[in-house]
């Protein structure tokens, strides 16, 4: 068979950074080498690109918008916007620009979708559902498929925790839902060919009546070259645990520390904690505080070689974050065999489940510190119960999340889409494996 030609958006797409850019270079070179794309991206990527061996022309476009996004990224950090807060506020800048780029995309290659070029046009990032895409409307018109996601976001915030979302910056989140009634997104979910959704979260905000062409996909996978060390699970104390990720409010490592102090303090556990953020230094005067500074090491950020260095001489993840949309952190956590425990709220809460880690129910702050460290007293009881968690969990993680057998999923889908096959409810609303699939696959 041909193979798919597709026009790839990543307008977010870097192997040298972390989060959706990284997602989005991360699928797309993974489709790169099942079919036949060509991604286009913003010219802040370039540079890595090319340093990863990727040809600009034939391989990839980069798409030149800083004369819009410069400024909004200075009103960005006027507003207080950055260092891992402020996540809707920057999502509402940024859409702001996204859609020059896609006006210079269509401008660039336009001609090229309207001449049947591309068998499908697909926008892999940004992200997040509330940023529109113009050029759905305009493939529609054209005769051409175009497929929108995964999209992920909107996990609501849990009540008990308005204080953290005022530290976050996040009083934007109380009117986020407004962008569900504008124009531009009905006309946007009307043209798309498929609907890929990230979590359950951001399929619940799917009309109804387009259903049959959404599918549940979480956006997040792990590159086992990345992350290819495996913990040691010895069954016996002290246990090493560990956090990656940044250190804001909604993470809760505050939480973490305070639920393992009992361990920590009879050197019954350690603790390494992995990324830095504005609560670094507190965190740390917590530790000293509560006695248990001797049993933690604050790394700050670190490179992913030198992450999962780090990482895998834990046996645990401990990641009590309380408004997660996706997870990856766990997933690479998962790869290396660490056992996580996560609340289980937001994407955290759908990437494990009972037979791959533990799960604390979302509750207040106390109830949350009290379920996580209940958690913990049993471990250190009988450590030996991580084997198998960890064993289900890695094997879990390679079936399943490697980018490949996402490319995999993704090119199923694609068929399904030419073959001009429907997506069903009942596969769409529930994961068959990782992925909810067409009918007729």
């Amino acid at each position: 068979m041909r193979k798919i030609k597709a026009l790839l958006i990543a307008e977010a797409a870097n192997p040298e950074w972390v989060s959706v850019p990284l997602v989005g270079w991360s699928l797309a070179t993974a489709l790169r080498e099942v079919t036949d794309v060509h991604i286009v991206t913003q010219l802040r990527n370039r540079d890595a690109f090319l340093r990863s061996g990727l040809v600009e022309g034939r391989d990839f476009t980069a798409i030149d918008t800083e004369r819009v996004a410069a400024p909004l990224w200075r009103l960005a950090m006027k507003l207080g916007v950055g260092k891992g807060v402020g996540w809707t506020m920057a999502q509402a800048l940024a859409s702001l620009g996204y859609g020059y780029f896609e006006r210079l995309v269509w401008r660039r290659f336009g001609a090229e979708i309207r001449a049947g070029e591309y068998d499908l046009v697909h926008r892999i990032t940004p992200l997040s559902p509330a940023v529109n895409s113009p050029l759905a409307s305009k493939c529609r018109a054209v005769g051409v498929p175009f497929i929108l996601g995964p999209i992920n976001g909107g996990v609501p915030w849990p009540k008990g925790f308005a204080q953290e979302q005022r530290r976050e910056r996040e009083i934007l989140s109380y009117f986020r839902g407004l962008y569900r009634y504008r124009r531009a997104r009905m006309r946007m979910l009307r043209s798309c060919a498929a609907i890929i959704c990230g979590s359950h979260s951001a399929l619940a905000e799917i009309p109804e009546k387009y259903a049959r062409k959404t599918i549940y996909m979480p956006e997040n996978g792990i590159d086992p070259a990345r992350f290819n060390l495996i913990s040691r699970q010895n069954g016996d104390l002290p246990l090493r645990a560990c956090f990656i990720g940044r250190l804001v409010p909604l993470k809760g490592v505050d939480m973490a520390i305070r639920a393992a102090a009992p361990l920590l303090r009879d050197n019954r556990l350690t603790l390494d904690i992995i990324g830095d953020g504005i609560q670094a230094t507190e965190l740390q005067a917590l530790a000293q505080s509560i006695g248990v500074g001797h049993a933690i090491c604050f790394h700050g950020w670190k490179a992913h070689a030198e992450v999962q260095e780090i990482a895998s001489r834990s046996q645990l993840l401990i990641f009590p974050s309380i408004r997660e949309f996706g997870g990856g952190a766990v997933l690479e956590a998962m790869a290396m065999g660490l056992v996580p425990i996560v609340v289980n709220y937001g994407g955290p809460g759908e990437l494990v489940d009972p037979a791959t880690g533990i799960r604390i129910p979302i509750s207040d702050r106390e109830r949350i510190i009290k379920d996580l460290q209940q958690a913990l007293q049993k471990i250190s009881e009988d450590p030996e119960m991580l084997r198998p968690l960890a064993a289900a969990a890695r094997e879990r993680v390679m079936n399943e999340f490697t980018w490949q057998a996402k490319a995999a999923q993704m090119v199923r889908i694609w068929q399904a889409v030419l073959a001009g096959q429907p997506f069903s409810q009942q596969d769409a609303a529930q994961s068959l494996g990782p992925v909810g699939m067409p009918q007729g696959l």
